[in-house]
């Protein structure tokens, strides 16, 4: 995460914590003109609703006006983490262990800088993946980016499903 990340997370952090939700982490795009800092909020027990999402707007962009981290003109977004879930430290990597996880480090790290595995332990932050069927220990230090990778059951072929309940039935 970047400085100007850090500075914002913190800032941000006890508020969000205050309306009971939780601040996963931010995205601070700083693009040519078109600046947006995202943050992800979070709570246990239920789904994040269009209403924590409103609250928090709120409550940030008073707070931001006052303090006024970011030089630039900037959109402000609050969004839940949704089904492709962001990673931004070791213990949101550490809840999904067995879940899929796509990874992009900031340099190579043997060649390579995206990685794509299911999350296999968590430890001295230190993420470790299965990558082509290989442990990859990632440094959380070096990760740039990592969200969950949402698998999807396919459904079964209605031809197939009502064919073996007919079978079924003659065999009666």
């Amino acid at each position: 995460m970047s400085q100007i990340e850090n500075q914002i997370e913190a800032l941000l952090a006890p508020v969000v914590n205050a309306l009971e939700l939780e601040l996963l982490g931010i995205e601070f795009n700083a693009g040519s003109g078109n600046a947006v800092l995202r943050l992800y909020i979070d709570v246990d027990g239920r789904a994040v609703t269009l209403e924590d999402c409103e609250a928090v707007s709120r409550e940030v962009s008073a707070l931001l006006d006052v303090n006024d981290p970011i030089d630039s003109h900037y959109t402000l977004e609050v969004s839940s983490p949704g089904l492709d879930r962001p990673l931004f430290k070791p213990e949101h990597f550490a809840r999904f262990i067995g879940e899929q996880a796509k990874v992009t480090l900031e340099f190579p790290q043997d060649g390579r800088r995206r990685f794509q595995g299911r999350i296999l332990a968590v430890a001295d932050a230190r993420v470790t993946l299965e990558q082509d069927g290989q442990p990859v220990e990632l440094a959380c230090e070096a990760i740039q980016k990592a969200r969950l990778v949402p698998v999807f059951e396919k459904p079964a072929k209605p031809g197939r499903a009502a064919a073996a309940a007919g079978s079924n039935k003659r065999g009666a």
